[in-house]
C-alpha cells in the first residue's frame, strides 16, 4: 500500500520505487548519525522499513523512515530535508503524514533518538524518556570507519 500525498509543489510518497537512493545515500551518509555509512547499508534499511520520500517535482530533497512491527512500536529514523529547501514547514508536514499514516495508528510507543530539532518533536508528542533505567543500547559507533 503506497500513500502520495501532494502540498503546493511538493509530495509526500511511500512509493519505494519514487526513492533516490543514491541521494538518501549521500545525504546519511555525510550526516552525523550515520557517517560513511555504506550503499550496501542504507539500500537494506529502506528495504525493511517503511520510507517517507520528500519530492519536489521529480527530486528527492527529504526523506524519513519508520521501523515498525505496525502493530506496538515504531522507531522513526533518517528524518531530514535538505538545506535548500527547510523554513518551509516540510519537516512537520512529513511528520503530520507519518503519524496520520494508516499502519502506524494504534501503536503503544513510538521512537527516535536525536541531537538536535527536539523542539519540533515535542510538537509532535515526543518528550524525553520518562524512564531511561529502563532503556539499554548496544552501540558500535564507528561500525562504518572500520578498515
Amino acid at each position: 500500500m503506497n500513500t502520495t500525498i501532494h502540498r503546493d509543489e511538493y509530495t509526500i510518497s511511500t512509493d519505494r520505487n519514487r526513492l533516490d537512493i543514491v541521494a538518501i545515500h549521500t545525504y546519511l551518509a555525510r550526516s552525523y548519525w550515520s557517517p560513511n555509512v555504506p550503499f550496501a547499508i542504507v539500500e537494506r534499511a529502506i528495504a525493511n522499513s517503511l520510507p517517507f520520500g520528500l519530492y519536489h517535482g521529480e527530486a528527492q530533497v527529504g526523506f524519513a523512515r519508520v521501523i515498525t512491527d505496525q502493530a506496538t512500536f515504531a522507531y522513526l529514523a533518517d528524518v531530514y530535508v535538505l538545506e535548500a529547501h527547510r523554513g518551509k514547514g516540510l519537516s512537520k508536514w512529513m511528520l503530520e503524514v507519518i503519524q496520520t499514516d494508516v499502519r502506524l495508528q494504534g501503536l503503544r510507543r513510538m521512537l527516535l533518538a536525536t541531537k538536535d530539532a527536539h523542539e519540533l518533536y515535542r510538537r509532535f508528542g515526543f518528550t524525553e524518556l520518562a524512564n531511561p533505567s529502563r532503556m539499554m543500547e548496544i552501540v558500535y559507533p564507528n561500525i562504518y570507519n572500520a578498515t
